[in-house]
């Protein structure tokens, strides 16, 4: 129960003392025995109807819209409803510099995205909202809508910003993914490169060995045509010579 309280005395948002509900009900009296209950009572109205007392039907607004904590321990059914007691000038005093503490206690971050930080505003607007009901309920309700109407566009703010992670994330994967495969393609296309480059050297050097051969069997050719017309001229003096010699003694 302490633990309970404890937990309960965390909050910004005050509440009454916790109360035991009884779960055995009780065996009712005859019904002209009933003595008046305090829903019964209150002010008469026209037609001798019964008005409900201001108080009581703000603490059931006030519990429409802070709902009652509820919760068992050791076989016991407790409840806490928020006060319907108003506020003053120092309890909003008070309930700023518990902010403010509770801040620095839990670490809550100033900028960006903090749950802890929401939470603990969250808290102190219901708050606000709890004393403006008290003094004036269609400000209360009115601030209640504006409080739903935060809560439901953060939702979408939220939805929104997981959807942007997910599409981030897969991007981010494909991203990766494509880079891979890039990185693969550049390595083959490096080794296709490399092979070709070898086969290119090869090539080059079985060209200049052709080359060299061609000059080497060019010059042979050269070397030995030479030598034949060498020869042949040298056959022909020779073959000219004796053909004058045997002509010249017959003149």
């Amino acid at each position: 129960m302490a633990d309970r309280n404890l937990e309960l005395q965390t909050t910004l948002v005050r509440y009454n003392n916790p109360v035991l509900v009884v779960k055995h009900v009780e065996k009712r009296e005859p019904a002209g025995d009933v003595a008046p209950t305090k829903e019964q009572t209150g002010r008469p109205g026209s037609g001798g109807a019964v008005v409900v007392d201001s108080p009581r039907e703000t603490e059931e607004i006030l519990n429409c819209i802070l709902p009652p904590k509820t919760w068992e321990e050791d076989g016991q059914l407790w409840t806490q409803t928020v006060s319907s007691t108003p506020a003053t000038r120092q309890d909003v005093i008070n309930l700023q510099e518990m902010l403010d503490t509770r801040l620095q206690q839990t670490q809550a971050r100033e900028t960006g995205i903090c749950p802890v930080r929401r939470e603990l505003y969250t808290q102190c607007f219901d708050e606000l909202i709890r004393q403006v009901t008290i003094n004036c309920t269609e400000r209360g309700l009115l601030l209640l809508r504006v409080r739903d109407e935060i809560a439901m566009s953060l939702e979408a703010y939220e939805t929104l910003y997981c959807s942007s992670v997910s599409f981030g994330i897969r991007k981010a994967l494909q991203a990766q993914e494509g880079k891979e495969k890039l990185q693969e393609q550049i390595q083959q296309v490096e080794h296709e490169k490399e092979m070709l480059l070898n086969s290119i050297s090869d090539m080059k050097i079985k060209a200049d060995q052709a080359e060299r051969r061609n000059a080497e069997l060019r010059a042979s050719e050269e070397k030995k045509h030479s030598e034949e017309i060498a020869f042949l001229k040298k056959t022909n003096a020779q073959l000219k010579a004796q053909l004058e010699g045997i002509i010249a003694p017959k003149k």
